[in-house]
């Protein structure tokens, strides 16, 4: 099949040739080059639509279930827990549709079914077709300069003959001023002023579902070309990778995550929100930890994903005094391997923390219990580093950080008092 519709949406003919291919144990990739699509985008697809059928019959999904000595009554601390993993549930063709074992399997099952499939993504296209198609930047710009006409009787209508500039038409100032779209970004215009407000009614459907556009202007001079560019040109940058680890979208809690790339050194960050001012306020703390001075020289790069909790690229590069923190750097979107460092360091953190658990209940809740995980995972030999520890090569390149990293509460463990399992934390908070 031609490549020719590579990046068009996929059309409900593709979507029954992926479930044809997941029926027959097709590969991502072969059922991608079937259909002339990228193999991420039938990843991506699969794992959005597939829906759990048949729910695990353990009260976890354990390897060990058939050698369990504790009666299969799992819980995350046992220290015989395993977490299960389906080679072609979880990967590749990542669904259960014509699996032999589906009879005698006792885990979780997950089906892609094409129709479902479709109608969900015909459900999503409607919805995001009802947001606005402008920034928060621009809206207030237009905000401010009609409000003092408004207010002196002028109509939109004139508005827009005195100021062609304005790049939004006389109804659609209407609508976001009856469905307060200006007033929701701080500029207050009152519908009561408006000449035609009662002769005209906006359409009951798209009442209160106007949506700003995302202002991505601070990815300006920080994509992933520039960011490549800047390491090629300064090959000794040291650079930091930053990502976040969390359970629940929602509640949290939230481990803001710095990969020190030259030290495979990582340190937590705890938050209970996943705002940017939270984010921003980590990096704050890092600094504090290390210092201006050593924080410039040793976070001189960020680089991290495009995520809504990383947008204050400025505020993050440049301090309040205008001198310079930091650089901050965006992937490619759906691109975690370009963070691949932290990436790998998340898949340990997971060893501690597994997925779809109650971080809280876990005993994850406070700074402390971040700097114990940090301290267990960066104590362990790891293969990259010639099998030395990640805390090893830090005090042998860069005691000062090491020191700091210390006094904060990131401690070296003994090797074999390590500990990569959920009952580090249980066991921690019952101690205290």
């Amino acid at each position: 099949m031609s490549n020719q519709n590579k990046n068009i949406h996929l059309t409900s003919e593709e979507r029954k040739i992926i479930e044809t291919g997941i029926i027959n144990d097709s590969t991502k990739a072969a059922i991608a080059k079937t259909i002339g699509k990228d193999k991420s985008t039938i990843g991506k697809e699969i794992k959005s639509h597939r829906r759990l059928i048949r729910k695990c019959s353990l009260p976890l999904e354990c390897s060990n279930y058939k050698r369990c000595k504790y009666n299969r009554n799992c819980t995350i601390n046992c220290d015989n827990y395993v977490p299960f993993k389906c080679t072609r549930r979880d990967r590749s063709p990542g669904a259960c549709n014509g699996c032999d074992q589906q009879r005698y399997c006792r885990f979780n099952q997950y089906f892609y079914s094409a129709d479902l499939a479709q109608k969900e993504y015909k459900n999503t296209l409607s919805a995001t077709r009802e947001g606005i198609n402008i920034s928060e930047d621009e809206l207030k710009k237009i905000g401010n300069l009609i409000q003092p006409l408004i207010k002196q009787g002028l109509s939109p209508y004139a508005i827009l003959k005195i100021h062609p500039e304005i790049t939004i038409s006389e109804k659609t100032i209407y609508n976001y001023i009856e469905t307060g779209i200006f007033k929701n970004i701080g500029v207050d215009l009152i519908a009561l002023d408006l000449r035609k407000q009662v002769s005209r009614r906006i359409n009951r459907i798209n009442k209160n579902k106007y949506k700003i556009r995302k202002d991505k202007k601070y990815l300006k001079g920080r994509t992933f070309v520039e960011y490549k560019a800047y390491v090629e040109n300064n090959p000794y940058a040291k650079v930091v990778q930053m990502d976040t680890v969390y359970n629940d979208t929602i509640n949290g809690p939230f481990m803001q995550t710095f990969k020190f790339l030259r030290y495979s050194f990582m340190i937590i960050i705890y938050h209970t929100e996943l705002t940017a001012e939270n984010m921003y306020n980590g990096i704050l703390l890092l600094e504090k930890i290390l210092g201006p001075e050593l924080f410039s020289k040793e976070v001189e790069v960020i680089l991290t994903d495009r995520g809504s909790e990383f947008t204050y690229a400025d505020k993050i590069e440049i301090r309040d005094d205008g001198s310079r923190r930091t650089r901050i750097y965006y992937c490619d979107p759906m691109c975690s391997q370009q963070k691949g460092a932290v990436e790998n360091n998340h898949l340990e953190v997971r060893y501690i923390c597994p997925k779809e658990t109650n971080l809280y209940e876990l005993g994850l809740c406070s700074q402390d219990d971040a700097n114990l995980i940090s301290s267990h995972i960066n104590s362990f030999p790891k293969e990259h580093i010639d099998g030395k520890t990640p805390f090893e090569l830090l005090k042998f390149l860069n005691n000062d950080l090491a020191c700091k990293f210390i006094d904060f509460g990131v401690v070296e463990i003994e090797k074999d008092k390590v500990i990569l399992k959920p009952y580090l934390l249980k066991n921690n908070k019952r101690t205290k």
